[in-house]
């Protein structure tokens, strides 16, 4: 389930929380994150794919995805790596990019809206009864609008349906 938590228990602007329960191991969890054959599975939402996936999961390593859609376009993101704690906490910059890892705008992808440059993904994975509670954060979302927001939200919880069921296919 989703929900958007501010200190005050509202709605945080700017930051996108989603929290999930794993039916997975967390090392497993993380790896699905740090891997590119485990991300490759689940990356993007329903009925895209992720056919180009470069990792380099390390405090200032980077990484480069794709992920397309049904009907073939795809879309690029890259970012760097701030901190990654096994098994536990990634935290990463997160930029829509072209496929040759250069940031772009959200304008290149016929995207409309103030979206930052940057944005800033943070994933805390906690061990809950033999199973993982995943808490990620999408922070630096306060300029996009209500719509915008709330696509990013569904194509998370997409994604993530699609790694609840590669964790249990593994």
């Amino acid at each position: 389930m989703a929900t958007r938590i501010g200190s005050s228990g509202e709605p945080a602007k700017g930051e996108l929380v989603i929290t999930r329960i794993f039916d997975a191991p967390r090392e497993r969890v993380f790896k699905a994150w740090t891997d590119c054959d485990y991300l490759t599975r689940w990356w993007g939402p329903k009925g895209f794919t992720a056919p180009a996936c470069r990792i380099d999961p390390r405090v200032g390593g980077k990484y480069l995805n794709s992920m397309r859609s049904p009907d073939g376009k795809e879309f690029w993101s890259t970012g760097m790596f701030r901190e990654i704690r096994e098994p536990e906490r990634i935290v990463m910059t997160d930029s829509f990019a072209d496929e040759k890892g250069n940031i772009v705008p959200a304008s290149y992808y016929g995207m409309e809206g103030d979206w930052p440059l940057e944005m800033l993904v943070t994933v805390s994975l906690e061990e809950d009864g033999g199973k993982t509670k995943l808490t990620l954060k999408h922070s630096g979302t306060d300029r996009i609008s209500d719509s915008d927001r709330n696509d990013m939200e569904q194509g998370w919880c997409e994604s993530l349906d699609k790694l609840d069921k590669s964790l249990k296919e593994a």
